[in-house]
């Protein structure tokens, strides 16, 4: 057997795969059907997940690998098309494993197999991919929006709903709803971020009482799929180093002013991700620990574009002070600490640098206005939180115990007590709190 016959072979059996899991994982997130068991006796293989309830996750997996394949394919003819050597799509299969919720694939990528000596060539392959997946998700979107099920369908999934009616969205997202439902038991909500094309869908849809609340997103597979296709596209378009955004930024604007872009890029990504992950409400010990380990990631990711390790060093802990100081003027506010694994595995592994190509080419005014569109596509495809999982738990307020008194002695003023235990407690760090009604949200 050939090598050629042998990777085309690879090739197959890793989108069969891929879309394998993507298939069971579209089926656990939308309609909470996984191939697992979990009991008191431990972990087990589902005997009841049928061949119907597979087909289900299809609706999730067939969109998802159609926007994926059409974005890997636009980087592929592109590259024939500048008679680049390159592979056809390699998929990567994320097998379905316990605890570790997945979408079922790491995405996909194509091998370049001989050398790209012009800037046009890399500015025209990097471009082509995030345009042609937009393209297509822009149909899968309209696809979407066009066929959503009656109003009522999230009933199928939450039937304690419909005391409430199709107003639930007023109720059942409040404190008080989990006080009163959940008593001692928890549950993980999953909120979809929203992004200027999503909600350009929303306001042209047929029929606004059929748009979804965003919290019950995840049960619309083909949405869920657009949006999934939407976060990575963003992640590939960021104007670092060689990815699909780094190749954008560098035909544009040159290689100076895209090696300044991309460190303020990465810096701006890690500030963001980072702030409210360590605060002073975490005490010294969680501080201490959660600090290094912040630091440490900064680190690295700062190490790729210093010129020394005390620069990195150092800017890292500037970072991080930064951070705790603003976490403790501005407590209400944090980042999406989601985006610091991507953080570090650009400042890491990818790195900001472009090295510049054998044959410098200035671009033509037909590939400036695609290059200014695609920024365009990467700001309105953009979101600051994509994915929201909050752990909710019922909170109840504390009872204080009556103590018993002697008659024959004064009683203290309860008022003068607690004031002075609060002048023993530090200043510095403080105790968690639970949020108001109007800022916790399902």
């Amino acid at each position: 057997m050939g090598s050629e016959r042998r990777t085309i072979i690879i090739q197959v059996v890793l989108f069969i795969l891929t879309f394998i899991t993507t298939t069971l994982a579209g089926c656990e997130w939308c309609f909470g059907i996984s191939i697992y068991t979990f009991t008191e006796e431990g972990i087990g293989f589902n005997s009841a997940y049928s061949w119907a309830d597979f087909t289900r996750g299809m609706g999730f997996s067939i969109p998802l690998l159609l926007i994926l394949t059409t974005h890997e394919f636009g980087h592929y003819f592109t590259a024939r098309y500048h008679r680049v050597r390159t592979s056809l799509p390699y998929y990567l299969p994320f097998p379905p494993i316990p605890f570790l919720p997945n979408i079922g694939t790491f995405g996909a990528v194509i091998r370049l197999r001989s050398k790209v000596r012009a800037s046009v060539q890399n500015f025209d392959i990097g471009l082509a991919g995030p345009v042609a997946g937009f393209i297509m998700t822009l149909i899968v979107l309209a696809y979407g929006f066009r066929t959503l099920p009656p109003p009522d369908y999230v009933f199928e999934f939450h039937p304690e709903y419909k005391e409430y009616g199709l107003q639930y969205a007023d109720h059942v997202y409040s404190q008080e709803y989990y006080n009163e439902h959940l008593k001692d038991k928890g549950l993980l909500d999953m909120e979809i971020g929203s992004t200027v094309l999503m909600e350009l869908f929303k306001w042209v849809a047929v029929d606004q009482a059929y748009v979804p609340n965003p919290h019950e997103m995840m049960h619309y597979p083909v949405l869920l799929a657009s949006a999934i296709a939407l976060f990575f596209m963003c992640l590939n378009l960021l104007p670092i180093g060689q990815l699909d955004g780094g190749h954008v930024t560098y035909g544009l604007l040159g290689g100076n002013r895209h090696y300044l872009i991309g460190r303020i890029a990465l810096v701006l990504l890690l500030a963001y991700s980072g702030t409210g992950v360590v605060t002073p409400a975490d005490g010294v010990d969680g501080v201490l620990g959660w600090g290094i380990m912040l630091v440490l990631l900064y680190y690295m990711c700062f190490k790729g574009f210093t010129r020394s390790v005390q620069d990195a060093w150092m800017y890292a802990v500037l970072l991080f002070a930064a951070q705790f100081l603003f976490a403790w003027g501005f407590p209400g506010i944090t980042g999406y600490p989601g985006w610091l694994l991507f953080a570090f595995i650009v400042g890491r592994f990818i790195g900001v640098k472009y090295p510049p190509a054998e044959i410098e080419e200035k671009l033509d005014s037909r590939r400036v206005i695609l290059g200014w569109l695609t920024i365009v596509i990467f700001i309105i495809s953009f979101s600051p939180r994509p994915l929201i999982v909050r752990e909710i738990s019922p909170i109840t307020e504390p009872v204080k115990q009556q103590q018993k008194t002697d008659p024959a002695k004064p009683q203290q003023d309860e008022d003068t007590d607690d004031s002075e235990d609060e002048d023993k407690k530090p200043q510095f760090f403080t105790q968690r709190t639970a949020l108001p009604d109007n800022q916790f949200s399902r």
